[in-house]
């Protein structure tokens, strides 16, 4: 059954009773707020949530349990935090800058244990991450709010040398960019708003996007216009900008919050529009707290000119939208998790049937996009749909950003468009690695996507392309691992990742998760139990996150060959 069948029929479907949502519908929907009052909490207790947590969930009229749930879930809320907070990314950019000896160095100079929870330190506490979105300067720390990053970051962290902010590199190679129109061709936003509540209506919006081929951005890749038809054009509909970047190797969404935050809205504002929608929200990770600042003055700055609120620009528009900070884990950007979240629940998973664009926040109909989508939305419809579908492949239109790591001797974020081979990308756009070092493997499209070696590099980027090699385009972020790194090293961080990521929501990926890490830590070669494991892991979990990890497991130990022979299942 295809996906636009199963939306299709999703309006039979009746969700099952949840109880967190019952309640909190009874005691006003805090929603957000709590989780917001539960941040606060921990960022003012050196102790764990058991602590704390009940009380703020009192305050709401909330049992202790609503506290406790998203503030045991959360990576921001679970550990205690010191006076001085410090996070450290772990993912795979900054792991394979220095072969992940950063985390240690750092321990060492602050004098405390990452993720400890036992005799908190009330004066310093640390805390791993992955990923903070300087995958093109890592390693990278936040000590607070502030970034440090480079090969020096130790030294940063421990004041020896000044913190280190590094710029973006950004570079357009189409000629004509389309989501970097603002920051490469200074294109200004809100202009196509302006023209379309006076003149457009929603199916003529929604018609565009649809002759434009557009697919979503965050790595599921469903067509555009198909999710806004679903939500059936009420005006209780919600839309959701996710900027819940988690991807390790992606910075895109980062760098449009802060570099272009007006054109994000831009495409959040057309896409209410285009769903009859009156309410919009905007999820920014709690690891991008300069693109959370950006992201509200932008706000600001659209109800002050008249791009939001009552009777928008003289039409019969009404439209506003919130930003919202999240909490810190990665499962938390899939969409039903990142709705859970919303409300105030633990960020996991939910069961489909019903779909958010039948039943999500808070019951309304929902359409969650990825931020880079929204940001191709406001050149579709001022330029056309055409256009746009003349772009990239017949079969998979448009320009994609594509993140090059801190391996490549160019890194940074190119606007490229789909189907040019990924070897011009490593090459050309990159300049191969960095000191002329060989390429062990390529990651593309974070770890749950795969990974390439060498000799696949000529694969177009597409969807379908990388398919053929058990990866996925994701938010193809392009994350090189130079030949230094040990087969299995590389395998233990997915893993671990993998492990630490889990919502835990089903059993075939929570415990899978850390089976395959309890074996790869063993060093011995698997047996049948390992790949009977991948192959339920694939079939029974609940989300993509546990789907897709057996694909990326098969796609590294295919491109290492016979030095991980057998550990593909």
């Amino acid at each position: 059954m295809s996906d636009t069948r199963e939306m299709g029929m999703q309006k039979t479907v009746t969700r099952p009773f949840d109880a967190f949502r019952a309640l909190a519908e009874r005691r006003g929907r805090p929603g957000a707020r709590l989780i917001e009052a539960l941040a606060a909490g921990a960022a003012e207790h050196a102790e764990g949530p058991e602590s704390w947590a009940p009380e703020e969930a009192r305050r709401f009229g909330l049992p202790a349990a609503a506290g406790l749930g998203p503030a045991t879930f959360y990576a921001d809320l679970a550990l205690p935090h010191g006076r001085r907070h410090v996070r450290v990314c772990t993912a795979t950019a900054c792991f394979a800058a220095q072969a992940g000896r950063h985390l240690p160095a750092i321990e060492d100079v602050l004098g405390v244990t990452a993720d400890s929870d036992h005799d908190p330190d009330p004066e310093v506490s640390l805390q791993s991450v992955r990923c903070l979105g300087y995958c093109y300067g890592g390693p990278a720390a936040l000590d607070g709010e502030t970034p440090c990053a480079g090969p020096d970051v130790v030294d940063q962290v421990a004041g020896r040398v000044r913190a280190l902010t590094p710029a973006i590199p950004v570079a357009d190679t189409t000629g004509d960019p389309v989501v970097l129109a603002g920051i490469m061709a200074g294109e200004a936003a809100w202009q196509t708003w302006v023209e379309t509540v006076g003149r457009l209506t929603s199916e003529m919006v929604r018609s565009e996007v649809a002759a434009s081929g557009l697919r979503g951005r965050g790595g599921a890749g469903f067509p555009v216009a198909a999710k806004w038809a679903a939500a059936g054009g009420s005006p209780e509909t919600v839309v959701i900008a996710n900027g819940d970047e988690g991807d390790p190797g992606s910075f895109a969404d980062r760098l449009l919050m802060e570099a272009d935050p007006a054109r994000v809205l831009e495409g959040l504002a057309l896409a209410c529009f285009a769903c009859g929608a009156r309410r919009g929200l905007v999820l920014v990770r709690s690891e991008y707290p300069q693109a959370l600042a950006r992201m509200r003055e932008a706000v600001g700055r659209a109800r002050a000119e008249g791009h939001l609120g009552l009777g928008v620009h003289g039409s019969d528009v009404d439209l506003d939208v919130e930003v919202v900070a999240g909490a810190g884990s990665y499962v938390a950007g899939e969409e039903t998790a990142l709705i859970a979240g919303l409300e105030g629940d633990r960020g996991c998973a939910r069961a489909r049937p019903p779909y958010p664009t039948s039943s999500g926040l808070w019951g309304a109909p929902t359409v969650v996009n990825n931020v880079e989508t929204l940001a191709a939305v406001p050149w579709i419809v001022r330029r056309g749909g055409e256009a746009y579908a003349r772009r990239g492949t017949p079969s998979e239109t448009g320009t994609k950003l594509v993140c090059l790591s801190e391996r490549f001797a160019r890194p940074g974020c190119y606007e490229v468009e789909l189907g040019v081979p990924v070897r011009w990308i490593v090459t050309e756009c990159g300049g191969g690695l960095r000191e002329g070092a060989g390429l062990g493997v390529l990651q593309v499209g974070g770890p749950l996507g795969g990974f390439l070696s060498e000799k696949d590099l000529d694969v177009p980027l597409t969807e379908a392309g990388l398919a053929g090699y058990g990866a996925a385009l994701g938010h193809a972020g392009l994350v090189a691992v130079d030949q230094r790194m040990e087969p299995l090293e590389v395998l233990r961080h997915v893993w671990a990742f993998a492990a630490a990521e889990s919502c835990g929501a089903c059993s075939p990926c929570r415990v899978g998760s850390r089976r395959g890490l309890e074996q790869v830590r063993t060093g011995e070669r698997p047996g049948p139990a390992y790949a009977r494991m991948l192959r339920v892991m694939s079939e029974a979990s609940l989300c993509a996150f546990g789907r897709r990890l057996p694909y990326a497991v098969g796609s590294l130990a295919r491109a290492y060959g016979d030095r991980l022979r057998g550990w593909g299942g």
